[in-house]
């Protein structure tokens, strides 16, 4: 078995959006995968109530991560109640510890909305927070004591909330499993008409395909090739500052995949 691989994002289908090829490539390269979504979806409908739209969204996010061989890890608070707070830090901490991973993939600390920025700060925090033996975490779990090294995610529409462009600096190629990540997404059946109704989504999947193919265009430009008809897809990945994670040189997200990186803005 290769690394322990940990993806975080705040609501069911945000993993697909934007690291599910890259997730799918990491358990195709004999990485154990691990999935988790903070919020529940509460907030993702204009049909139902609460507690089905819950109910509903917790069996598509099972499914996704069923779908490509992911451990799944069940949510922690409702929609719009993902705050950087000591509560849900020690429970997200507590699980940090109990998947001890050695690649951590996260959303952007920059991003349309503020659930995704705080998913981002909690998971980001629980790592840090591994190895301190004096941090309570809920439930009660020994601290670890072993590197792991972050990535951030693009974020949605690769802009920050301020419409300013944001580039990544390391672009994984997932056009072989472009069709898998729809997949994945397709197993989120109840958001179509929520996006459709809240966003103006002609389509989640075209959406999507949409987005992984922008990115692409980095890598057609990286790669020097010509893009086909039917484009490049790639997902685009920021490193966290190794300090208090890992060691400054470590990079396993391209050694595993391939290190094709952005060149400065």
């Amino acid at each position: 078995m290769g690394y322990c691989v940990f993806a975080v994002a705040a609501h069911p289908d945000d993993i697909e959006f934007g690291m599910g090829g890259t997730l799918i490539r990491l358990a195709q390269a004999s990485c154990e995968v691990h999935y988790m979504n903070i919020a529940n979806g509460s907030c993702g409908t204009a049909e139902f109530d609460a507690e089905a739209i819950v109910a509903i969204r917790l069996e598509e996010a099972r499914n996704a991560a069923e779908s490509i061989g992911a451990v799944f890890h069940p949510p922690l608070t409702p929609d719009i109640e993902i705050f950087y707070e000591r509560v849900l830090l020690a429970k997200m901490a507590s699980i940090m510890r109990e998947v001890a991973p050695d690649i951590l993939l996260v959303q952007s600390p920059q991003d349309y909305m503020e659930d995704h920025q705080n998913a981002c700060r909690l998971a980001v925090s629980a790592a840090f927070c591994r190895s301190m033996r004096n941090f309570p975490v809920d439930p009660p779990r020994a601290p670890i004591e072993k590197p792991v090294t972050l990535y951030h995610a693009q974020p949605h529409g690769n802009r920050d909330p301020l419409n300013r462009l944001v580039k990544p600096e390391l672009l994984i190629d997932i056009g072989e499993v472009i069709e898998r990540k729809m997949a994945m997404l397709a197993c989120h059946k109840s958001q179509k008409q929520w996006l459709d109704h809240s966003q103006g989504f002609d389509s989640y999947l075209h959406t999507m395909q949409d987005l992984a193919r922008q990115t692409g265009e980095w890598l057609t430009a990286e790669k020097g090739r010509k893009q086909d008809r039917k484009g490049v897809y790639a997902e685009g990945w920021r490193r966290h500052n190794p300090l208090g994670f890992c060691t400054p040189d470590a990079d396993p997200l391209s050694e595993l995949l391939g290190d094709y990186r952005c060149l400065p803005a």
